[in-house]
């Protein structure tokens, strides 16, 4: 990765977890728990984003930037199983989204990383993404243990305290081409869905 293009991709996640918008009964980071770049730098988002190992609904252990981000088009966003309020209601909404997207659903990966690995286990996952209707081979609900996915989620400017705590805004982005934005998850389902087809077509000039 080039020296600009790292300092545009620190500059996209550091405006991220700034701005981001909290639910109801929840309250977003403060500016202070931006992540840190590594101690030496990198110009390799591979080292950004880490190739943690964490597993999926079905058990399966996949590496964070190998297997879950590298040279797709991705949606991420931050959810807890037992949440009884906005995090069943994006993750309808997302589902909705899909839908929508129609074939090319299978272009974009969804990735829904739970902020309460102690609890949101392989096994419980599943059962959240069953009964929200939301197993689906191309959304991926990852989990760890606690150390594994508090990196994880401060490599999106989410260091949350509690569960409670995590930011609901949308992640989207076209991992090769460093194409990242940010959508609040009270837009439409149509305005979500446009914005990632428009990720999907080619970019200019590449």
């Amino acid at each position: 990765m080039r020296l600009l293009d790292w300092i545009s991709l620190t500059v996209c996640f550091w405006i991220l977890s700034n701005v981001a918008f909290a639910h109801e009964g929840h309250v977003s980071e403060p500016p202070a728990a931006v992540a840190a770049a590594p101690a030496k730098g990198t110009h390799d988002a591979k080292t950004w984003f880490t190739d943690t190992p964490l597993q999926d609904q079905n058990g399966e252990t996949l590496r964070f930037y190998s297997d879950a981000l590298q040279n797709r088009i991705v949606l991420v966003n931050v959810i807890f199983t037992s949440c009884n309020d906005a995090c069943p209601l994006i993750t309808q909404k997302l589902k909705e989204v899909r839908e929508l997207l129609g074939d090319k659903a299978q272009d974009i990966t969804f990735i829904s990383l739970t902020s309460d690995p102690l609890r949101d286990t392989p096994a419980v996952l599943k059962a959240y993404t069953l009964k929200q209707g939301s197993d689906d081979p191309h959304w991926l609900f990852l989990t760890g243990d606690k150390a594994q996915m508090d990196l994880v989620l401060s490599r999106i400017g989410q260091i949350v305290p509690t569960p409670e705590q995590h930011s609901t805004q949308l992640i989207v982005g076209d991992v090769a081409n460093k194409r990242w934005s940010k959508i609040r998850p009270d837009a439409p389902a149509a305005a979500i869905a446009q914005r990632l087809q428009l990720l999907t077509m080619p970019v200019a000039g590449r």
